[in-house]
């Protein structure tokens, strides 16, 4: 009996070595790839496939068209000059439905993501800009056409309570962490493609945050329902072979 039990954690060892080796292989791997990767490549927009955030999100779907940029002011958590410097471009709507509930919905977007994902995160940038952070989780949003990883935030500045779901997506990928940016360009750079990607955030001033991310999904589904199968790939991951779930 003793002899079988020193048997079986022997493979046990032995396969734990064995997979901890093939991560490094792999993160190595993509590290090298990374530096590869900035010395060449062709980037989304030298390829053809040209990004107009403007005409490709609708102005109006289901239940939701744009309101008067006067009648909510959407706050950008990132000073101009970092905005600048991490996309190419940026767009912030307000979105009222027919109960005059409000979302501020902002999309940004670059055509070369190979840095780490830190400078982007709005649980970094709301604060740094006065805002408290008084909640941080994770979640999956479920759509019709594949879920998408995403996270959410509960904010406040004073008086203004500012539930934020965002989500990031690389290349044809929706990504959460940067191992998973990593194991994405890898795949882009055995093409010879740069990936591009977006920072895509909504949110709501509502004292009621079950309330606002139950509406935020409701404008997210509408809103990917609504445009076509490319344009929400580039949006939202979904359509491509997901590498989170």
């Amino acid at each position: 009996m003793l002899a079988k039990l020193a048997h079986f954690r022997m493979l046990i060892a032995s396969t734990v070595k064995r997979a901890s080796l093939f991560l490094a292989a792999v993160m190595c791997t993509a590290s090298a790839g990374a530096v590869l990767v900035k010395q060449s490549g062709v980037k989304a927009d030298d390829s053809g496939s040209l990004v107009q955030l403007e005409a490709m999100v609708p102005k109006r779907f289901a239940d939701w068209s744009e309101a008067p940029t006067r009648t909510t002011n959407v706050v950008n958590p990132q000073a101009k000059e970092l905005l600048d410097k991490l996309y190419s471009q940026i767009i912030t709507r307000t979105y009222v439905n027919a109960e005059g509930y409000r979302i501020m919905l902002s999309i940004a977007y670059g055509n070369d993501q190979r840095g780490g994902l830190q400078a982007h995160k709005p649980e970094v940038c709301y604060p740094a800009q006065g805002f408290k952070l008084q909640s941080l989780v994770t979640t999956v949003l479920a759509t019709e056409f594949g879920t998408i990883p995403a996270t959410r935030l509960s904010t406040s500045l004073g008086e203004r309570k500012e539930p934020v779901t965002y989500w990031f997506t690389f290349g044809d990928s929706a990504i959460r962490s940067n191992l998973d940016k990593r194991i994405v360009e890898l795949r882009y750079r055995l093409t010879g493609q740069i990936p591009d990607g977006l920072l895509f955030r909504v949110s709501s001033i509502d004292g009621d945050p079950a309330r606002a991310y139950q509406l935020q999904d409701q404008f997210v589904a509408g809103l990917l329902a609504s445009v076509p199968p490319a344009d929400r790939l580039r949006l939202s991951g979904l359509g491509s072979i997901q590498t989170i779930q």
